[in-house]
């Protein structure tokens, strides 16, 4: 698995590829996240993690080979507490993986910023999670009402973020 982590696709040109498809495998996520790590534009094939205020899953998935990958994670849109932070994500970079989108709250944005990795995330948030061993991997996971799934291909820039059911771009 490969993926791009320079700007050497547009989101805005892939919507405009893709606008007629009527088949679901192309989709665009809406714009409710803000950019928080070292890089703005990202791809990479999808994983998944599930989880609800305890980032145990989360720790867990970065903490294996990214291999260009995107981690999305579904923390059910709270923002009572961060899925993600400084060392997470620093675990995430130094094992490959070319970004997180996180549909919660991440913290320690300084560290964030940092980081040579894409991060997404809807909100700052100081208060760490729960350790509670809950959370699922490799499911697929309903963002804001889109489907992401194991194996889709995500693209982010500035302009925003979209899934493609397969590679969309070489």
């Amino acid at each position: 698995m490969t993926s791009s982590n320079n700007s050497s696709f547009s989101t805005c040109d892939l919507c405009d590829e893709h606008k007629g498809d009527e088949t679901g495998s192309f989709r665009v996520l809406p714009p409710i996240f803000q950019s928080y790590g070292a890089r703005e534009a990202f791809s990479g094939p999808v994983a998944t993690v599930k989880c609800f205020e305890d980032n145990s899953a989360v720790k867990a998935a970065v903490e294996t080979p990214g291999q260009g990958r995107v981690l999305v994670v579904d923390g059910g849109g709270s923002v009572r507490r961060a899925l993600v932070g400084g060392n997470v994500a620093a675990t995430a970079a130094r094992n490959g993986w070319a970004g997180i989108v996180v549909f919660g709250a991440v913290r320690d944005v300084a560290e964030l910023r940092e980081t040579p990795m894409g991060i997404r995330a809807l909100a700052l948030i100081p208060l760490p999670t729960e350790k509670r061993g809950e959370g699922q991997s490799e499911v697929a996971v309903l963002i804001s009402g889109i489907w992401v799934r194991p194996g889709d291909w995500l693209y982010a820039d500035a302009d925003g973020m979209v899934v493609g059911a397969s590679r969309l771009q070489e």
